[in-house]
């Protein structure tokens, strides 16, 4: 398939530029952010991101985690286990229902929260939410459209710059 098409309109032409720079913007804004929390924090944009989301509102699930980032569970699920392994967050059985697992920030994670900067994800949604709700269900239409025509592994996306999330049991 061609990038371009020679005798396309130059109002199509142009609406293509508009549509990779904004790509390209968002990429970028997320990609600068993430390199400069780890270099001044040590985790990753996305890491920032869950982590801030459970010191708002812990004790949080996994899932719940999950609907509030707007992730799927497997890619919340591996940010998790690192926020874990830097004894950022601590998983503790609920005492209401012992089935259930709540993450909560630790000592060590309210401290680094108190210096960290407000995520990037946070700006990108708050930017989509003050969209009308028809248009953002057009985006998002039209973005998976084109997703689909990308040819997308078909797993899960993992959060932003967090690298894939890993396969687990009978996957």
């Amino acid at each position: 398939m061609e990038a371009t098409n020679d005798r396309a309109p130059e109002s199509s032409i142009e609406a293509l530029r508009a549509i990779l720079d904004a790509v390209r913007h968002i990429v970028q804004v997320m990609r600068t952010f993430s390199t400069s929390t780890e270099s001044e924090l040590g985790l990753t944009a996305a890491q920032l991101f869950a982590l801030q989301v459970i010191g708002r509102h812990a004790p949080l699930t996994v899932n719940e985690l999950a609907a509030r980032t707007f992730t799927h569970q497997s890619s919340v699920s591996v940010v998790v286990r690192r926020l874990g392994e830097k004894s950022l967050v601590t998983k503790t059985p609920s005492a209401r229902d012992r089935r259930r697992v709540e993450l909560a920030p630790t000592r060590k994670g309210l401290k680094l929260l108190e210096r960290a900067p407000a995520a990037a994800q946070d700006r990108l949604i708050a930017a989509l939410e003050v969209l009308a709700p028809a248009d953002r269900d057009q985006l998002a239409a039209l973005l998976n459209q084109v997703v689909r025509k990308l040819e997308p592994s078909g797993r899960a996306p993992s959060m932003f710059f967090e690298g894939e999330p890993e396969s687990g049991p009978g996957e």
